[in-house]
């Protein structure tokens, strides 16, 4: 038995001590994965508190000091809105601390790779003392996490943009048949998704024997608007091409299905889910996961990014001489000259500021009532609109792309 007792106390000392080895090889290696666990988890944590957490709520005089007591959606989207404002301080200190910095010499960088256990800690101690601070502190972070959410979604659909042009001009810039003929294929396999995506929104959300004339008017100026992209970049003034055009058109139409499916589920027109008003365990834990991948990813994405939306003085990289005189004066000028970060530390840091804000407002049907949507996340006319409204400036920021060329010739662009 003693023997047995040792073996298994050993045994869990080594599995300690290899979750520790790898957590901090993970953090040293890449940074950003450890990130994504940490905000996946404070998603998970503002979902797990809008379940559970109003009872608690309810008894806590400093945030339950009404005449009359609210209704439980109140209180739910009060947990939501404090485990976000938490997070959103935890990474608002982290991109002030990490500002400016140039190299991997700076001391900075080792708090921003390593220290894992610290600042896992210090997350949770923020998150917690989120629950002490007044009702009017919550209220203002919920009006200004519309402003962020919105900022999200442009840094989002900037970055779209500046992929599709960028992935056009690196195959046309290979000059070669073979990657002419790939561009028209990738356009026209775009065109046909994206009408024949159009024809089942026709099916889903304008069923016969109902008055669905929102439905139809987002659906028919969505194609509206795919076939304008590809005249204005097919205009002979302007230096456009098919491909962009067609993803971004297939985007458009991917947003208005997104747009559309978030109406609530009693709405007479949304026939994709009318006929499923029961809420699942598995509907709850799929729209969960869905939505933090989305929002991890899209964070990620635009933290890392070097190319858009960067400070100027973010790092691209370092020059190399052309004719070293030896590998031994090269190996020694590496040694001598800082390898330049990767990319903006205090912007990604930034970035997964905004993305606590639209975490939230995801979670809280955009601070209305969370009974509307049957407790689902991302449901409810608020995200309807937040949708369209996404898809019409990813349409104006395009069709700028084209002609802004033309308007300013003395502009890069």
């Amino acid at each position: 038995m003693w023997a047995a007792s040792c073996l298994a106390s050993c045994c869990a000392a080594c599995a300690c001590e290899a979750c520790r080895t790898a957590v901090g090889s993970i953090g040293r290696r890449s940074a950003r994965i450890a990130y994504c666990g940490l905000f996946a988890l404070s998603l998970f944590a503002s979902w797990a508190l809008r379940e559970v957490a109003a009872p608690l709520l309810q008894s806590i005089p400093w945030i339950n000091h009404f005449h009359k007591t609210p209704d439980r959606e109140w209180f739910e989207t009060d947990a939501v809105l404090r485990v976000s404002l938490g997070n959103f301080l935890f990474f608002t200190i982290l991109a002030v601390i990490m500002a400016g910095i140039k190299d991997q010499k700076d001391p900075r960088d080792k708090i921003h790779h390593g220290g894992w256990m610290a600042k896992i800690f210090c997350w949770a101690i923020i998150v917690f003392l989120m629950f002490f601070v007044p009702n009017g502190v919550v209220s203002f972070y919920e009006s200004i996490s519309k402003f962020g959410s919105g900022l999200f979604l442009l840094v989002q659909v900037v970055l779209l943009l500046d992929f599709v042009h960028g992935w056009n001009e690196n195959w046309v810039a290979k000059d070669e048949q073979f990657w002419y003929m790939a561009l028209l294929v990738v356009s026209v396999v775009c065109y046909i998704a994206t009408f024949s995506f159009s024809g089942l929104l026709f099916h889903w959300f304008t069923p016969s024997g109902h008055d669905c004339g929102l439905n139809l008017f987002f659906i028919v100026f969505t194609l509206i608007l795919v076939f304008a992209f590809a005249i204005v970049a097919l205009h002979p003034k302007v230096n456009g091409s098919l491909l962009p055009a067609s993803v971004i058109g297939l985007y458009c139409t991917y947003l208005c299905y997104s747009g559309l499916s978030s109406e609530p589920r009693d709405y007479e027109c949304n026939g994709l889910h009318n006929h499923s008003k029961a809420v699942s365990t598995g509907s709850l834990t799929l729209g969960l996961l869905t939505t933090i991948l989305s929002v991890v990813y899209s964070a990620v994405r635009a933290g890392s990014s070097a190319t858009v939306l960067s400070p100027p003085d973010s790092p691209r990289g370092t020059d190399k001489p052309l004719l070293p005189f030896s590998k031994a004066d090269e190996q020694e000028d590496k040694k001598d000259v800082p390898r330049p970060v990767t990319y903006s530390y205090s912007f990604f840091h930034l970035i997964f500021s905004l993305a606590s804000m639209y975490s939230a407002m995801l979670l809280t049907g955009w601070s209305t009532s969370i009974g509307e949507s049957g407790k689902l996340v991302d449901v409810g006319w608020p995200s309807v609109w937040v949708r369209i409204a996404t898809q019409w400036a990813t349409a104006g920021l395009f069709i700028w792309s084209l002609v802004a060329p033309i308007l300013f010739p003395d502009r890069e662009f």
